[in-house]
């Protein structure tokens, strides 16, 4: 792409798409000597005023030496970045390295100016910010440290571009220019302006494709039966409020429509726009459809079609040249191989879907990685009986697929700041980005909760239809770092729509302690037993006895809720015998009553195989007629009506997708879609009164214990995230001193393990002190270590099979004198073979204490993550490690050592002395900012860490250095290339 004369190879690794403020995409590349005519056309289309701006004159059209200076770059001193829709620059940008008298210059001159123009058609869209985010780290990584700006004083467009940034800057005005000089290192605000932006952005771009004013299903079957018929009738009997279209390209010339929808052959032939595409015809098929929908201006594309890389690496390519196709004309997608979508508010009655019934309008927002899974929610949170029932439904559902483009992380962005979803429920198979993922987390799960169940935990691979980064971090550390950032982290389905229900129905809860209550002894028992279980601390049951009237428990549970020391109440329920449904809906109706005085304090009911009030507790309190019963039984959520696709007009149903079946083949016409604004039929599917409140109702005891507990959890979470505590400096650490030893010794090679002596000294410059060791290679040299020393001490092998197995017995202690110490050290060569096999060393007795680890490790797809446990086999054989992502707060640090199980042996455990915790937590607070500030140390271990009732002894230490592994969190935003 250019020539030999330059400097440097194309860096391809500065391509990027992403998203601009009104939601759509563009692609940033750098501008090479074959844009000439691109350069040419985009200048044409840029009006004068845009043109004097940029060049402080009338500048009608560019020169051919103008072309030549702007397409020649070396991508050193010289670099132009365009963002390009459909192939198409929109927008250039420029920089020039420049000296100190503002003239050309090379390294190590650091400052360079930077200069934009976009096509006026696209200001506004957040283009010229997403560039100069770009060309800034493009700059950075080239050495360069400032730019310098020049603009007219009337620009202001472009003055508030460089203003919002965040960067530091300077401003001064002469001679009738403003110029603005400001550095390139990013600073908590310009990384605040950064997340933000993205967060617009994204969510923007996810608020195309679930509330679209018009949608095409493209591959509808001309026959009844087939993915793409189906789809389109889903969309029109949820009542969708926009334009609905038919689309095939095998409709006869004069079919005008189908069902009552209009028809045609192509997208182009659609008079007015698309917002969203559903994509149905086969894989071979696709990238066609995507060139109508891209020169037709489609907004999105939610892609049904399998055969992509859920169907090996053939498909995979396929999938990525699907993406960047899609891309290239600013398009999102969901999918391929995806479920599809659905947005029940009223504005929208959105079911692009393979789900044959809409859900329930809700407060809930539903995301699933899978097809069938996803389903089986929908499923869940529709039915009234046999579990948890109700009529708290879905706000938007999102079924990614493979997940190509459109991630749970965008999802996350819509949901935040959606005022329609309370509560976000996710399951994923697959974490793309994990450090963004727990960086939205944290801040959604502040405002609203999330609850995740991960599937495709214990194989360790991601799906076939999921290319992402992989962790080596095992299951249970990453499961610990997403509850550190809020996310309540279930392992099942069910405990997915267990806590789901409580979370949107009910408030959070202000504490642990819990009343029990119910006309049951035993329900009530469970109950209690249920609550020790989890960590909760439950008061005695009370029995109302089986005679207890809805009277008795409305009494009741008013005493318990008005009681300062309950913080929740659990009602347990037993059927009573001849009363039926008119029992039930008593009994509802003085729980709702009593609970609706209290509202502070959460409720839940424990009932056994008593539907009734299930429903009844879900029902609204209203006085409007309810709508006729149909006399037809309806359809179940989890029968899909996805038969055998034609494969002349529709694509196969993908693996992950529920099996396709003939339901749908003797299907009705489906009826003509609503009309924009028309009314739709009330019925069950309603939401209740805004301000019901409705109390979610469990099968059994453990299932609503386990839900509660999980709210208690987070309640605890929120209250902590509200004062997060701060990352404390210590006058004693020298940084510059750590970050020369750490340069020094990289320079010898990459993938370092530091010896004895170097991990002594570069710990110490962070104040942490390792405690003295002497070879012992002879019996001499062991007494003579001990001499320097001082006696007491003690004899350790050091051989990787023996290290840190105190229990194993290559460990002596309290060696008073030369005696002792020649004894132990001929029973180790005795039992444990040779001293070059042993390597034996002699250390001081450090005082008696708890023997913990430390541990920090820097994980490519995770990020830092700082590790406590007590040693010992007993700990590494249960897992007992807690984990946090690094930078630790002191807040963190405290929480961290009392994650553990067997914190108890820190803090007194059966009279024992309590350890010294604060000396502990400085030392956690000191290992994460060494890591913190130098990526470069990729491993750190002390072990063991023996804590005294006094002070720390660091007994053994281990580092490792390495060229720290690329983040992509504190880069330009950019979307994902799987």
């Amino acid at each position: 792409m250019q020539t030999s004369s330059d400097r440097h190879e194309y860096p391809a690794h500065w391509e990027a798409d992403v998203v601009l403020r009104d939601g759509g995409t563009a692609r940033v590349r750098p501008i090479t000597v074959d844009d000439a005519e691109r350069l040419v056309s985009f200048y044409e289309q840029v009006s004068d005023e845009s043109k004097y701006y940029r060049f402080f004159a009338p500048y009608p059209r560019l020169s051919a030496k103008d072309v030549h200076r702007f397409t020649h770059h070396d991508f050193v001193d010289r670099v132009g970045l365009a963002a390009t829709v459909g192939g198409e620059f929109i927008a250039t940008v420029r920089y020039d390295r420049i000296g100190a008298g503002g003239t050309p210059a090379s390294a190590p001159a650091d400052e360079a100016e930077v200069a934009f123009l976009v096509q006026d058609a696209h200001q506004g869209r957040g283009v010229a910010s997403a560039l100069l985010e770009h060309i800034a780290a493009v700059a950075r990584e080239r050495g360069i440290r400032r730019f310098a700006a020049e603009v007219l004083p009337a620009n202001t467009k472009m003055i508030k571009v460089f203003m919002d940034a965040g960067y530091t800057q300077k401003r001064s005005f002469e001679d009738g220019v403003v110029r603005l000089e400001f550095g390139l290192e990013p600073t908590d605000r310009s990384l605040a302006v950064q997340y933000a932006r993205e967060q617009r952005a994204e969510a923007r771009s996810v608020q195309r494709l679930l509330q679209p004013g018009s949608v095409a299903v493209i591959g509808t079957g001309r026959t009844p039966g087939g993915v793409g018929r189906s789809i389109l009738g889903n969309v029109g009997d949820a009542g969708y409020t926009g334009r609905l279209y038919a689309v095939n390209s095998a409709f006869p010339e004069d079919l005008k429509e189908i069902d009552g929808v209009p028809a045609r052959r192509s997208v182009r032939e659609i008079e007015g726009p698309v917002d969203l595409a559903v994509v149905t015809v086969p894989a071979e098929r696709v990238p066609e459809v995507v060139t109508d929908c891209g020169e037709h201006g489609v907004q999105g594309l939610v892609v049904i079609s399998a055969g992509y890389a859920d169907s090996g690496p053939d498909g995979r390519e396929r999938q990525r040249a699907l993406v960047r196709q899609a891309r290239s004309y600013g398009m999102r997608i969901i999918g391929p191989n995806a479920f599809g979508v659905i947005n029940t508010s009223p504005r929208v009655r959105l079911n692009a879907s393979l789900a044959p019934e809409m859900p329930r309008p809700g407060r809930i927002g539903l995301f699933a990685q899978s097809g069938a899974i996803g389903i089986a929610l929908l499923s869940r949170l529709h039915r009234r009986g046999g579990g948890v029932t109700g009529v708290t439904g879905v706000s938007t559902f999102v079924s990614s697929g493979n997940r190509a483009d459109v991630s749970g992380n965008d999802v996350l962005q819509y949901w935040y700041d959606d005022p329609e979803t309370d509560v976000a429920l996710m399951y994923l198979e697959s974490i793309g980005n994990p450090r963004k993922f727990t960086r939205l987390a944290r801040r959604t799960a502040a405002a609203k909760p999330l609850v995740v169940v991960q599937g495709a935990r214990h194989g360790g691979v991601a799906p076939q239809g999921h290319a992402v980064r992989a962790t080596r971090l095992p299951h249970a550390t990453v499961s610990a770092l997403l509850r550190q950032a809020g996310v309540i982290r279930v392992d099942t389905i069910t405990d997915l729509v267990d806590a789901g229900l409580l979370l949107a129905r009910q408030p959070l809860p202000p504490g642990p302690r819990v009343a029990i209550l119910g006309n049951s002894e035993s329900l009530g028992l469970l109950t209690y037993d249920a609550c020790l279980s989890e960590g909760l601390r439950p008061q005695p049951p009370l029995d109302l006895t089986t005679a207890a009237s809805a009277d008795d428990f409305h009494r009741a549970l008013s005493r318990a809720l008005a009681d300062d020391t309950c913080d929740a109440v659990v009602v347990t329920a037993i059927p009573t015998v001849g009363e039926g449904s008119a029992g039930d809906a008593a009994l509802a109706a003085a729980l709702r009553s009593a609970a609706a005085a209290v509202p502070a304090k959460p409720v839940l009911v424990v009932h056994v195989e008593l539907g009734g009030l299930a429903e009844a507790l879900s029902a609204a309190a209203s006085t409007a007629p309810q709508a006729p019963q149909p006399t037809e039984p309806q359809r179940a959520p989890t029968e899909p009506r996805t038969p055998p696709a034609e494969a002349e007009d529709t694509a196969p149903a993908g693996p992950r997708t529920p099996e396709a079946g003939d339901r749908r083949a003797a299907a009705p016409p489906h009826p003509r879609p609503a009309a924009p604004g028309a009314s739709h039929p009330a019925g069950p599917a309603d939401p209740p009164p805004e301000g019901t409140r409705l109390i979610p109702a469990y099968p059994a005891a453990e299932r609503a214990v386990r839900a509660l507990a999980q709210a208690v959890s987070y309640a605890q979470w929120r209250r902590d995230a509200a004062d997060p505590g701060k990352v404390p400096e210590y006058e004693d650490i020298d940084e510059r001193g750590a970050a020369e030893l750490i340069a020094g010794h990289l320079a010898r090679g990459q993938g370092l393990a530091l010896g004895d002596e170097e991990t002594c000294e570069l710990l110490g410059r962070y104040g942490i002190h390792v405690h003295r060791a002497l070879p012992a290679p002879t019996p001499d040299d062991a007494v003579a270590a001990a001499r320097a020393l001082g006696y007491p001490v003690a004899l350790k092998a050091t051989a990787p099979h023996l290290r840190h197995r105190a229990d194993l017995g290559g460990v002596r202690l309290d060696l008073a004198d030369e005696e002792q110490l020649r004894r132990a050290y001929a029973e180790l060569t005795e039992l444990f073979g040779t001293p070059a096999e042993l390597r034996p060393v002699v250390q001081g007795m450090a005082p008696r204490g708890v023997d913990t680890v430390v541990r920090a490790v820097i994980d490519p797809a995770a990020g830092a993550v700082l590790s406590f446990g007590l040693a010992g086999a007993a700990t590494q054989l249960l897992g007992d490690m807690g984990h946090r992502l690094i930078p630790v707060t002191d807040r963190e640090a405290t929480s961290l050592i009392r994650s553990v199980r067997t914190a108890p042996l820190l803090f007194g455990w059966r009279g024992s002395a309590p350890v010294d915790s604060a000396a502990l937590e400085e030392l956690l607070l000191r290992v994460s900012r060494l890591v913190d500030d130098h990526p470069e140390v990729v491993a750190v271990t002390l072990e063991p860490v023996v804590v005294a009732p006094r002070g720390l002894s660091v007994l053994s230490a281990s580092v490792r250095l390495a060229p720290p592994p690329a983040r992509d969190d504190l880069g330009p935003r950019t979307l994902p290339a799987y």
